[in-house]
């Protein structure tokens, strides 16, 4: 049964159910209503689209400043190198190749001082070589005759282009002249077919090379005096970091397993959760750290770091760092293995465990003190050696257990032996499946493993310290000034100090 009501808005459409119930009946959308909302969906998500991703690119900022200011850096050079071709008297002195200079800005300036001298650098060698190249080679082909030149001319493009890119195979000149193989083959290509057609080739060559000495001059100029930002720095820190977050996945994992969180906050869950998984980041570093380490070797010297710094011992300690890395992973997988180990054994060997961790923590934070403060510590031989004797205790405790375990009976036992472990409850072993005992054999061997990597990364320290000559702590405060012995980071250190003193006499 249908009927209708009046309403103040029209109209309204009931029908009523075989079970006593209404239902009202909605006027269909209009068409162009429909469209009108929709237009207005789309604009709603585009909006919320660009919120979203301005928002993304204001932490991306604000996580790391030095963009913001490479980006104001970039604006400049490109500002500076344009009034080339907007005032007249600097137009006349380049002529209409100024907008060169200009391509050269964009091409060559990066983000590291390293990145933008590499550029820099193989941009002119490779424009240099290659334009003088270009003009003997024309030079010769002008003086065979009309039919000889460009057969001449295309020969040595033939030639030239096929040793170049062969030679970027090569790993020392793609790691290091890659960039500047290409602008060659680019270079020797443009001038080559070019000069056919023109007349004045040697000056077309120096106007160009000379718009591009001076793009890149500006580069660098820009890069180096205004806020630098020195690829050696970023490797050194970043080698520091992943000591750090390393030391913080081996303590937190092994604590986390032995140790009842349950009455943690969600937010210190989620801090604790992000530490454990910082090793992740070592296993995913090895790219930035050659690209950090090749940029580094063009960098003068800055702050503490010499011309001839040795980067590539760097990249060692990095690679040893990965090789334990690998070995935290293996142990996160096998603490959160299907099979659950006994909780009797796993508190046998939770003290010794957590201990060897600890230990091993201690020794990753002080190789980081080390490399951050360039000085060579007197504690690192003493926490390597407790931590070693740590290992001595966990394979004794460990030997221990077929002792303290043993399999299910046969019930092939005598009955007098049988009644006097009845009698005698105290003597009974206890008695454990020997599957629950084999997810902490693997973690105590994992452990084990994770020391002797980590003895490695301490011999790669102290090679880097030996090649980049650290101080000792007693020249470092006869060195230093009255006035900066009240400096923060010099309590800090002193403070860890203490700190790693302390801990040493507990243990």
């Amino acid at each position: 049964m249908v009927n209708n009501k009046g309403s103040a808005s029209g109209l309204e459409w009931r029908v009523k159910l075989n079970d006593g119930s209404t239902m009202i009946l909605v006027p269909e959308t209009n068409f162009f209503r429909r469209i009108g909302l929709r237009l207005w969906g789309s604009v709603l998500e585009l909006v919320l689209s660009f919120q979203s991703f301005f928002k993304k690119a204001w932490e991306l900022g604000v996580d790391d400043p030095r963009k913001f200011t490479h980006c104001l850096k970039v604006g400049l050079a490109l500002t500076v190198v344009s009034l080339f071709y907007y005032m007249r008297p600097l137009y006349d002195g380049v002529g209409g190749n100024a907008m060169w200079a200009v391509m050269t800005v964009v091409v060559v300036f990066e983000f590291t001082v390293g990145s933008t001298l590499y550029k820099c650098i193989n941009r002119i060698v490779g424009t240099s070589l290659a334009g003088v190249l270009a003009i003997g080679v024309h030079w010769v082909a002008s003086k065979s005759g009309e039919k000889l030149e460009p057969v001449i001319l295309g020969a040595s493009v033939f030639l030239l282009a096929i040793s170049a890119t062969f030679s970027r195979f090569i790993p020392t000149i793609k790691a290091r002249f890659d960039y500047g193989a290409m602008i060659f083959i680019l270079t020797f290509s443009l001038v080559s077919v070019s000069g056919y057609r023109v007349d004045k080739l040697f000056d077309l060559a120096q106007q160009r090379l000379s718009t591009i000495a001076i793009g890149t001059a500006l580069c660098l100029l820009v890069s180096m005096l205004i806020c630098p930002v020195w690829a050696g720095k970023d490797l050194h820190d970043l080698i520091i970091r992943n000591m750090e977050k390393l030391a913080d996945s081996l303590d937190g994992g092994i604590a986390e397993y032995f140790t009842d969180n349950s009455n943690m906050d969600d937010e210190d869950e989620k801090d604790c959760r992000k530490k454990l998984q910082g090793y992740k980041c070592i296993l995913n570093s090895k790219a930035t750290e050659d690209s950090l380490a090749n940029f580094a070797r063009w960098e003068p010297a800055h702050g503490n770091f010499g011309f001839r710094h040795p980067w590539t011992q760097y990249l060692k300690i990095g690679a040893m760092m990965r090789n334990c890395a690998y070995c935290v992973e293996a142990l996160s997988g096998c603490m959160n293995s299907d099979i659950n180990a006994n909780e009797c054994t796993k508190k046998h060997l939770s003290e010794v465990c957590m201990k060897l961790s600890s230990h091993s923590s201690m020794v990753l934070k002080e190789l980081a003190v080390v490399t951050k403060s360039m000085t060579k510590s007197t504690a690192i031989d003493f926490l390597v050696e407790h931590m070693n004797s740590t290992v001595e205790d966990l394979q004794t405790t460990i030997k221990s257990l077929p002792t303290q375990f043993s399999p299910p009976s046969t019930g092939l036992e005598g009955h007098g032996e049988e009644k006097e472990k009845k009698d005698n409850p105290i003597i009974s072993p206890i008695i454990v499946p020997f599957m629950d005992v084999i997810p902490l054999v693997t973690l105590s061997s994992l452990l084990t493993e994770i020391t002797i990597r980590i003895e490695k990364i301490v011999e790669a320290v102290d090679e880097l310290s030996m090649m980049a000559d650290f101080s000792t702590e007693n020249e470092k405060k006869k060195n230093q000034p009255k006035q900066n012995q009240t400096n923060p980071d010099n309590e800090n250190e002193k403070q860890g100090d203490q700190e790693t003193m302390k801990a040493l006499q507990m243990v």
